[in-house]
């Protein structure tokens, strides 16, 4: 395992049938531990605004899931059921004990399965904007434009061209106006940090098929057809649960957010007025202020389950 300290965190690796880079935002070592997953195309640093702000009592990690953010996929899958075992392996190398997960968009899917497949190492979950299972909603048109396209093999390939021509800045930018309502509230420091990630993304020359088949597999794994699994993995999770979504997220309608809610009375629901699908980035204060709150009062059982005795593998 090696390690260098950046800004937001410090990076290391660790080796899970190939290298796996995550961040280490520090904490307490006797504190508990939250394990952020990110979401589609995101990496550890879709972080990077919120951890700092939790360090005081938690102790905050943030893998990069194989084919996203530093973490190639050399020769591993990138899909949903994939980069779940590999969440539960890093877990397992991470801690002796349970953990608190912490995931948006695919990273809340995956923390779901992750939690259905594996109980005894997930003492609670935190939900942000999670990837649920498809309900009848109204949706945006870009998005659905967006995910049909991306798809649908021809047309998929000629929007990721379009995509690589983009410098790193106009690629983040893009992503976030998507993501984001107001996208300058994230903090500048981590909007570098973003920018630098996907400048070296760009040398790596499987990023576009990994990207298409996470895509793939989040769709299915969410969708009508083939979401079975997954509705019935959520209905026997049984750690506390918070969820938090932005009112205006464009990719997850915050419609599927209250039904989920009203489908598992014992979660707990906070929607945050005017923000989107990443408050993690563009409302860390009033993000962390929620989690902090839940984690001492309807999470306190996953708090105290998640305080470590020894930790392997963790410098």
């Amino acid at each position: 395992m090696t390690s260098t300290v950046q800004t937001g965190g410090r990076s290391q690796w660790i080796d899970l049938d190939g290298p796996v880079r995550y961040l280490d935002f520090g904490g307490p070592a006797d504190g508990p531990l939250i394990v952020c997953v990110h979401g589609l195309g995101g990496s550890a640093v879709n972080w990077a605004a919120v951890a700092p702000l939790l360090t005081d009592r938690y102790r905050v990690l943030a893998p990069d899931l194989a084919g996203h953010g530093l973490t190639r996929s050399a020769r591993r899958r990138t899909d949903v059921a994939a980069n779940r075992v590999l969440l539960h392996r890093f877990i397992e190398s991470v801690s002796a004990g349970p953990v608190i997960l912490m995931g948006n968009s695919m990273g809340g899917m995956i923390s779901l399965l992750e939690a259905s497949a594996a109980p005894g190492g997930v003492a609670g979950l935190i939900l942000v904007d999670p990837a649920l299972p498809a309900v009848p909603a109204r949706p945006d048109p870009l998005v659905i434009a967006m995910f049909a396209l991306f798809s649908t093999p021809v047309l998929g390939r000629m929007m990721r061209d379009r995509r690589r021509r983009l410098s790193p800045e106009a690629l983040v930018a893009s992503t976030l106006s998507l993501c984001c309502v107001d996208s300058s509230r994230v903090p500048a420091d981590v909007i570098a940090q973003h920018v630098d990630v996907t400048r070296q993304r760009a040398a790596f020359t499987s990023a576009d098929e990994d990207f298409a088949a996470a895509t793939r597999s989040v769709i299915a794994t969410a969708g009508y057809a083939r979401g079975g699994a997954y509705r019935r993995g959520i209905r026997s999770v049984t750690c506390p649960v918070l969820l938090l979504h932005g009112d205006r997220d464009r990719l997850v309608p915050v419609g599927v957010a209250r039904a989920a809610a009203r489908a598992n009375p014992s979660w707990s629901l906070v929607v945050l007025p005017g923000v989107g699908h990443v408050p993690q980035l563009e409302a860390p204060q009033e993000s962390a202020q929620v989690i902090s709150d839940w984690l001492g009062s309807a999470g306190r059982r996953a708090a105290e389950a998640a305080a470590p005795g020894p930790a392997p593998g963790v410098g």
